[in-house]
């Protein structure tokens, strides 16, 4: 049986192997490419490393502490895996609490014990409620993005850690 040949960017579909490179499904930024002697391919910009199971067109990331996995269809991944709704409700839940509680707690006690008119504090209330919404918004997020771990997300960190190599 003859399969198209072309490489992993044409639009011909073929089969996953270890001749040839293909997008990362983790940061969609660099390549992946078999590393030598080993039956494992590793991306040229993150760094992670997978495993191969070419009977099943399918690699996992090794190398984190997830169990991703993604199904090569030819021309594209798909993600193998993917978060149990009933976890993933429970997670959004948390988050939106984590976000909302703290600062409607502060919001509540400053309307029930509000500060004097004309004192020098007055504003304090405002900005307390302010930083706590947006501190545990960016906290929240941080850990959101971090779990589903997006693709321009993954490629800034690896931008950000190459900068600070070059700057040591």
């Amino acid at each position: 049986m003859n399969e198209p040949k072309s490489n992993a960017y044409g639009s011909e579909r073929h089969s996953l192997n270890y001749q040839d490179t293909y997008v990362c499904p983790v940061c969609r930024h660099g390549h992946i490419s078999a590393i030598a002697l080993m039956d494992a391919f590793a991306c040229s910009f993150c760094r992670h490393i997978f495993t191969a199971n070419l009977r099943d067109q399918s690699i996992r990331v090794e190398d984190s502490s997830q169990p991703m996995t993604w199904h090569w269809n030819g021309q594209s991944w798909q993600a193998a895996n993917r978060v149990d709704q009933d976890l993933a409700f429970i997670v959004w839940l948390v988050g939106v609490a984590l976000v909302v509680l703290p600062p409607t707690l502060i919001w509540l006690s400053s309307h029930t014990f509000p500060p004097m008119r004309g004192s020098a504090w007055y504003w304090f209330p405002t900005v307390w409620v302010s930083l706590a919404f947006f501190s545990h918004f960016s906290f929240v997020a941080w850990l959101l993005v971090e779990h589903y771990q997006l693709p321009i997300y993954v490629a800034g960190k690896v931008r950000l850690q190459r900068w600070l190599r070059r700057r040591a």
